[in-house]
């Protein structure tokens, strides 16, 4: 493939004489579509100790992304003109294009709706109370209703609230034996069968972001064979642990939704082998040492993953193929958040992703671009490497 001035300008299976080009010669590369995440937090602005957006940009280009969309939970909410003008001032410049999501309730608190037209039109992406699920039904009824004009959607994590008051950990036998309150998995299963209901009700386009569960899975492969805009994406991490892994009360390992059981992971892997789970993210949520280093119950949920997130879904997908982990990191994404495909052909822009399927690992500190470090994969070997992301007729390099 010879690449000149941002554009592909020739692919074949001859040898390319370019004059004066750079040369990225690898046995064993692939390239891809530049990955989209569905799902990262970029606390900037209100927490930048834990990332900022100059921070988040290079852990995304470290995993091979050229798209993030950007949960709406800063300080100041994404619910504004000028809160979204914010995010995306940078784009033309940045490898990687930042699309905020916008808030759906004001502060995301559940109670009252922002202008989301309005929003639309600024440029918001799509429509989410982020790291808050939309408990209150009326609001989520009215929601679908009021995206249908402009084909919007909305983004929820299902979850009844109530059930997980208090919750540690997946509810289970691992719970009891440790003593710690758990969040049992049919708090899922609930909200995502009440969500389905007013979707049926209402119409509209509705996507379930951290689906952690077979029963939860279930309903939305029913969901879709019925004809219903459903889609739903999970974290790649849930591929990795279960329940088990929290016995040594280590904090990475607290997540929410939490790590389940292992017949979850097989529903879950048969999900994205069979197309019901639409895309694999990242769920990037950086947390500073304070609220991780302490007592099990009293640490924040949450890990980062913006650079491993492929490496990661790439170890753990058994019997998932490449080309279907590819497609839920590409091709997928890009059609729920109508952005435009990203073609691999001569003549068009290289918004590329190389990387290597089979190379292997270890992940160390040394090589996070996050400013948190909270996560579960440090001195972990991991296969699947990004060598380097093509965009805006700039490319970098992440590996050699």
């Amino acid at each position: 493939m010879l690449i000149e001035k941002g554009i592909i300008q020739k692919i074949t299976s001859e040898e390319i004489n370019g004059d004066n080009a750079e040369i990225i010669d690898r046995r064993g590369l692939c390239i891809s579509p530049g990955f989209t995440d569905m799902r990262a937090f970029i606390p900037d602005p209100g927490y930048e100790y834990r990332d900022d957006l100059q921070s988040g940009v290079l852990a995304a280009l470290a995993g091979g992304f050229t798209d993030l969309a950007l949960l709406p939970n800063t300080n100041p909410v994404v619910q504004t003109k000028n809160s979204l003008a914010y995010t995306t001032a940078g784009n033309a410049v940045r490898m990687v294009d930042l699309h905020p999501m916008g808030a759906v309730t004001l502060d995301t608190e559940g109670e009252a709706l922002t202008d989301m037209m309005d929003l639309h039109h600024a440029g918001a992406i799509a429509f989410t109370d982020g790291l808050k699920s939309l408990w209150n039904a009326d609001i989520l009824l009215k929601s679908l209703q009021y995206l249908q004009p402009f084909n919007g959607l909305l983004i929820n994590r299902a979850v009844d609230k109530t059930l997980n008051l208090f919750g540690q950990m997946h509810e289970g036998l691992q719970s009891t034996q440790l003593g710690m309150k758990g969040m049992p998995g049919f708090s899922e299963a609930l909200a995502i069968k009440r969500d389905l209901t007013l979707l049926e009700y209402a119409g509209g386009r509705l996507h379930f972001t951290n689906i952690s569960t077979a029963a939860g899975l279930q309903l939305i492969r029913v969901a879709k064979k019925n004809g219903l805009q459903v889609s739903c994406d999970i974290a790649a991490h849930q591929l990795a642990f279960t329940d088990a892994d929290l016995a040594t009360f280590d904090t990475n390992f607290k997540v929410d939704p939490p790590f389940r059981s292992e017949e979850d992971i097989i529903a879950l892997l048969k999900g994205v082998a069979d197309g019901t789970i639409d895309a694999i993210t990242s769920s990037h949520l950086p947390l500073d040492q304070e609220s991780k280093h302490m007592e099990f119950d009293l640490a924040d949920f949450g890990i980062i993953g913006l650079s491993t997130v492929f490496a990661v879904a790439n170890t753990y997908k058994k019997d998932v193929s490449l080309d279907q982990l590819i497609i839920a990191m590409t091709h997928k994404p890009r059609q729920l958040l109508n952005l435009d495909p990203i073609k691999v052909q001569e003549g068009e822009q290289a918004r590329l992703c190389l990387y290597h399927p089979e190379e292997e690992f270890i992940l160390t500190k040394e090589q996070n671009h996050s400013k948190s470090f909270n996560s579960p994969f440090f001195d972990k070997t991991l296969k699947g490497t990004i060598h380097a992301v093509v965009n805006k007729g700039a490319y970098k390099i992440i590996a050699s």
